[in-house]
């Protein structure tokens, strides 16, 4: 039996997961993370992040016997989540913090705890894989039910900390997770399922960001253009649009606009028909790479673009200092920038990266561009 460190948010899928590590015989220890955002009046039934959550955990823990404790992380989590997500937003790029948290958070400040506790392992109740490839090495794979699969979330974690997670839930779809806290007992197997971003539960995105950047950038009107720089009408505030956005432009046109992008330093919405939306290809920043080796160029994978997207085949070419292009064979809509580009060989998780921009010619013509400067 191992020694587990066990991640509990106060949720259905994390306190499951302990009390089943639990109750299979490992020597437990749950930890929640105390952010900036909890606090004792929840805005939404589904906020994770409340005192409540806290208690949630700790009955788990009680429940099943195992010592449970609270660890402050607000510091980290203001310096390497939420501002990254107020600046990202400032300068018209659309962010996605889960992300983050988990990179820095949940396997990295919790990471490098299992030392100093003497665990093994971590656990969280993720909907993802781990296990050993032909070669040894561990790989993060995707979740059993497609439906709930969280590998996209935790494409940027190190890729050291592999092997030394673990997710209980991979194999198990949503249903079987509440019908085994209900037999085991948990007050919170029937509880909500959290919202995604847990600083932010009542989804008012633009009012949080202006209250909490304590600047204007982003608050500021200016002008919604179409792809020739024509005025078309005037934006709230980019805070207010993201890439594939298309209900609350306020613009009339003879067929539906569709945000295609947004330039902060100009301060203007781009709009333009759906088929505009479509792009080839894709620049990543520097790419977190979970693999021994990263792929080499023209390696074939599949792509997401956002949580939602369905992988879409690619191949894969090195750009500047550690990124890479993504060329889609079929053009993929609403290419985000700031937004994470995951790639996957099969069920395996190779790496992600942020979105850096969007391509808009295809590679050919990339190439004869190129030489031609050259």
């Amino acid at each position: 039996m191992s020694r587990i460190l066990a991640a509990m948010s106060g949720g259905v899928d994390s306190g499951v997961a302990a009390a089943l590590l639990a109750e299979a015989g490992h020597e437990l220890t749950g930890v929640t993370l105390k952010l900036w955002c909890y606090g004792k009046s929840p805005l939404s039934p589904r906020a994770c992040c409340t005192l409540d959550a806290i208690a949630d955990a700790q009955s788990v823990a009680r429940r099943m016997g195992f010592p449970h404790f609270v660890v402050e992380a607000e510091q980290v989590f203001r310096e390497r989540v939420l501002q990254p997500f107020l600046d990202d937003y400032a300068a018209g790029r659309t962010p996605y913090p889960c992300a983050l948290c988990n990179q820095h958070l949940k396997f990295g400040d919790l990471i490098t705890r299992l030392d100093q506790t003497g665990a093994d392992l971590l656990a969280t109740g993720h909907y993802a894989r781990v296990e050993r490839g032909p070669d040894g090495a561990p790989a993060l794979l995707r979740a059993v039910d497609d439906d709930k699969d969280q590998s996209y979330a935790l494409a940027l974690m190190p890729y050291s900390a592999l092997s030394r997670v673990t997710f209980p839930l991979g194999g198990m779809p949503k249903h079987e997770v509440r019908e085994q806290g209900r037999r085991l007992g948990l007050s919170l197997w029937d509880k909500p399922e959290s919202m995604d971003l847990c600083f932010v539960p009542d989804g008012d995105y633009a009012g949080f960001i202006t209250k909490n950047l304590g600047e204007t950038r982003g608050t500021a009107e200016g002008a919604i253009e179409d792809s020739q720089g024509r005025r078309l009408g005037t934006h709230r505030g980019i805070l207010h649009y993201t890439v594939g956005q298309r209900r609350g432009l306020g613009v009339t046109a003879a067929e539906p606009l569709y945000v295609m992008a947004i330039d902060a330093d100009r301060n203007t919405v781009t709009v333009g028909p759906r088929a505009a939306l479509d792009r080839p290809g894709l620049v990543t920043g520097p790419m977190n790479w979970l693999t021994p080796v990263p792929p080499a160029g023209g390696t074939r994978v599949t792509a997401k673009v956002r949580y939602q997207h369905a992988p879409a085949p690619a191949r894969i070419e090195p750009s500047a200092v550690g990124a890479v292009e993504v060329w889609f064979d079929v053009p993929q809509a609403a290419i985000t920038p700031g937004q994470l580009c995951v790639l996957y060989d099969g069920d395996r998780v190779l790496g992600g990266a942020t979105i850096a921009r969007s391509l808009h010619e295809g590679p050919r013509s990339v190439a004869r561009g190129a030489a031609a400067g050259a």
